[in-house]
């Protein structure tokens, strides 16, 4: 982090849809100044301006112009912040600039990346800069992976002081999500795809959990990739099209916090459809039609003000032990989970960051391993979300 710097905050990417979010929850939630100094970036002062007047931001909210394709302008805005939050995706096109960016001028980052292709090269490439400069670099601080990553903290938080030791087998079970995956959730895939298509080899970077690892892995994981009827719980379950990253964030945050969930975590991530023959129908249909009617948003497109504040998610995550002991958290969030959930995490996180985390050194982490405990307390406390034992 550069504690000097002259914005806490600038937020890239405040022209598109998720970028406006991010500027608007700052804007209700912390005002401009004293306690929380943002500004909001983008490749065109003109577009900044007039976005600024249309959100109804105050005339002196600062504006920043840069741009992927313009090193030195991105070199000049981190220089200027504390921390980048940065909404361009897909992360793999646009997003390596920013990124080095950060680590070269020791500026702290923050994504939505859900990109394990682009995520697995820029942990090899800038960890080491991140280190000698500062930088914490944290991926994924969005709604994907944010409530897998803090969710399975903080069960093994509570199984380890309620039973001595971390549950060896935790269930992510996704048991509602009332909204919308993102257009740039949608690009982001559609992007890694044409990835693997270009060089088939990179599928066993998708297909491996522990992707993220840097080499190192652990036991064979459950099966999810397919329905099954899940007798622990009563109720038929499907693929969950966010556990590819999901699964991969949550191992990469038990390596590098020392492994406080076990050497032999088993874990899976799917959606609950419900029991009997219905629930197993559900389940089937769940895993043919994937993300459904998203696949075909574009980045920038997004639900009105009102879909966004009727969305919400609930979110299971169930540690059991041979013995039959059990341990049970809810993650829960107040709006879209797509739009208006990950917008104030991804506030929140750059925040806990820049506020809370001064003795973090640089590196390239994932939300628990970087921010675990402070970030709860803040989204709990700010952005309406729940992450609670369960009886």
């Amino acid at each position: 982090m550069r504690p000097n710097a002259e914005f806490d905050v600038i937020v890239y990417g405040a022209t598109g849809y998720t970028g406006r979010l991010v500027a608007e929850y700052l804007h209700q939630t912390y005002g401009n100044g004293s306690d929380v100094n943002w500004a909001m970036a983008a490749r065109s002062e003109d577009k900044l301006t007039a976005v600024r007047d249309e959100m109804g931001l105050p005339g002196d909210t600062p504006l920043v112009v840069a741009n992927s394709d313009d090193p030195a302008s991105l070199k000049a805005m981190a220089e200027r912040a504390k921390c980048i939050i940065t909404t361009v995706g897909p992360y793999a096109l646009y997003g390596t600039p920013v990124i080095a960016a950060c680590a070269e001028a020791g500026t702290d980052y923050v994504d939505l990346c859900g990109e394990p292709l682009w995520m697995v090269e820029t942990i090899k490439d800038f960890s080491a800069t991140a280190k000698e400069s500062g930088a914490r670099l944290v991926h994924s601080c969005g709604f994907d992976s944010i409530p897998t990553d803090l969710g399975v903290w903080y069960l093994q938080q509570e199984a380890t002081k309620q039973h001595g030791g971390p549950a060896p087998r935790v269930r992510g079970r996704v048991r509602s999500m009332n909204g919308t995956f993102s257009g740039g959730t949608a690009a982001s895939l559609k992007e890694t795809i044409a990835n693997v298509f270009k060089d088939p080899s990179l599928k066993d970077v998708l297909l491996n959990p522990f992707a993220l690892c840097e080499g190192t892995s652990g036991p064979k994981q459950p099966r999810d990739h397919k329905p099954y009827e899940d007798e622990v719980i009563g109720m038929w379950v499907a693929p969950f099209i966010m556990a590819t990253i999901n699964t991969k964030n949550l191992h990469r945050s038990n390596k590098l916090l020392g492994y406080p969930y076990g050497k032999d975590l088993e874990y899976d991530e799917m959606v609950v459809t419900g029991a009997g023959e219905k629930g197993q129908s559900a389940a089937e249909y769940v895993a043919k039609t994937g993300m459904g009617k998203d696949a075909d948003k574009q980045p920038g497109e997004g639900p009105t003000k009102e879909e966004r504040e009727a969305g919400s998610f609930d979110i299971m995550f169930l540690g059991t032990y041979p013995d039959g002991k059990a341990v049970k958290v809810g993650v829960t969030g107040d709006m879209d989970p797509g739009y208006g959930c990950t917008s104030k995490m991804l506030a929140e996180s750059a925040l806990c960051l820049v506020k809370d985390r001064s003795d973090l050194g640089g590196g390239v982490y994932t939300p628990a391993s970087a921010m675990a405990a402070p970030l709860r307390e803040r989204l709990t406390a700010k952005a309406g979300m729940t992450i609670d034992v369960e009886m």
